[in-house]
């Protein structure tokens, strides 16, 4: 009989793990392969993200969830060539400038009618999170967070530099003349360089113009579809990087990884990168073996008229194939989407901004590391105009800014050079 009971609890099992529906989870953020299932233990955004994953895995009744994380760099390639050969992930993350892109094909499914059913409260969503995930009318995603970039601050180098109010907050430049005499302040007390970011490998550098652009009230192109690129504004804007460059005073040859380890290193007094590192700068500063220890995060400065920095939000996709070929695994897939809606709080440690407005009033938001100093950001969050060729845009002024800081090019030939390209993308 012990027997009968044993194969029996054995079919059971099987019988189990056979109706479980599987859901393919699309992602980036990096690789973590030990987060476990705690969302509240983990550090950095692959590991919060993938512990994420890995509690609806464990807790959704009847779904298993397969994670198939890619390298950032490489990720929308791969997501189009899975929708070119018909098989993209159930889930996957997209950026908000993306939306209009796959939308607009007909790629990604419209959530509108299925989102209350499966638990997931829009009204809940900042307003600014709802239109992110917007597009002509209908809501094609789950929104996530949003980021923006923000100064990370050495404070020791910037106390030897004598750039500490008396309240204990990092000194800011106003205007480009200040930024470059800062620098000089930092180099000359501490032989350090004032500002480093990745200037050589993905677009900080393009978001850091777009930043100094708007903060003069230009951006890149109209809401009409007119490339203005070739201005006095984007002059100005990489007037006042470069200036740093010619001065020994930044390094324009730092890739992502190079400029995150200088900061850490103690070799450069600001870092200028995401949200989404705060939560990893706040526990290596705490760490006693890195050089990093009195660690600020500041909102981007107004070097120009107005604030604003460079934002974007992070938000969950559904392929349109699924929500009309399959609706078991589509189902599913809302239900994960549902649990990740859940999780709010805890994607919000990374150091990103909520969505979600009862995540964004509680105090457990209000008490995560350093969010008070950078409250600001929000209000000066910025992006440019929706377009269809916003990644494709991205890229032509990547390649023609570092051909100014990189191989000496004339930014007036480079400027002009990215507006012809890229108001031949806007004119399709």
């Amino acid at each position: 009989m012990r027997h009968v009971l044993i194969g029996l609890g054995i079919a059971a099992m099987a019988a189990t793990c056979a109706s479980a529906q599987e859901v393919t989870l699309g992602r980036f953020f990096g690789a973590c392969e030990d987060a476990g299932t705690d969302t509240t233990a983990s550090v950095g955004e692959a590991c919060i993200i993938q512990s994420i994953i890995n509690a609806a895995d464990a807790e959704l009744d009847g779904i298993t969830v397969n994670t198939l994380p890619t390298d950032w760099g490489n990720y929308y390639d791969q997501i189009i060539a899975a929708y070119a050969g018909g098989e993209p992930p159930d889930i996957h993350v997209m950026h908000r400038h993306r939306v209009p892109q796959f939308a607009s094909l007909g790629a990604l499914a419209e959530l509108s009618d299925d989102l209350a059913a499966a638990g997931i409260d829009t009204s809940d969503w900042a307003p600014a999170a709802l239109d992110a995930v917007s597009y002509n009318g209908g809501i094609y995603g789950v929104p996530m967070d949003f980021h923006a970039n923000l100064w990370h601050v050495n404070m020791d180098l910037m106390e030897q530099a004598g750039l500490v109010n008396d309240d204990g907050t990092p000194i800011l430049p106003t205007s480009p003349e200040e930024l470059l005499e800062h620098a000089q302040m930092v180099k000359d007390a501490t032989g350090q360089d004032y500002l480093a970011a990745d200037f050589a490998q993905f677009p900080i550098g393009v978001r850091l113009v777009l930043a100094l652009m708007w903060q003069q009230g230009d951006n890149i192109f109209t809401e009409d579809g007119t490339a203005t690129i070739d201005t006095e504004a984007a002059r100005n804007a990489v007037s006042a990087i470069t200036q740093l460059f010619d001065a020994g005073l930044a390094d324009p040859q730092l890739n992502y990884a190079d400029s995150q380890q200088a900061f850490l290193n103690g070799e450069a007094a600001v870092l200028v990168n995401g949200t989404w590192v705060v939560d990893f700068y706040d526990s290596e500063a705490a760490n006693p073996d890195v050089a990093l220890s009195n660690y600020y995060v500041a909102d981007f400065p107004t070097i120009f008229g107005e604030g604003a920095t460079w934002a974007d939000s992070h938000m969950w996709a559904i392929p349109a194939s699924l929500q009309a070929d399959d609706p078991e695994t589509y189902q599913a897939a809302l239900q994960v989407l549902a649990f990740i809606n859940d999780h709010n709080i805890d994607w919000a440690r990374t150091g990103h901004m909520s969505v979600r407005t009862s995540v964004l009033e509680s105090d457990e938001y209000a008490n995560l590391p350093h969010r008070d100093e950078y409250a600001g950001t929000a209000d000066i969050a910025r992006d440019t105009p929706a377009s269809e060729d916003y990644g494709a845009i991205q890229d032509v002024l990547n390649r023609e800014l570092q051909a100014i800081w990189l191989t000496g090019k004339p930014v007036g030939d480079a400027l002009s050079d990215a507006e012809l390209e890229v108001q031949d993308l806007l004119d399709g």
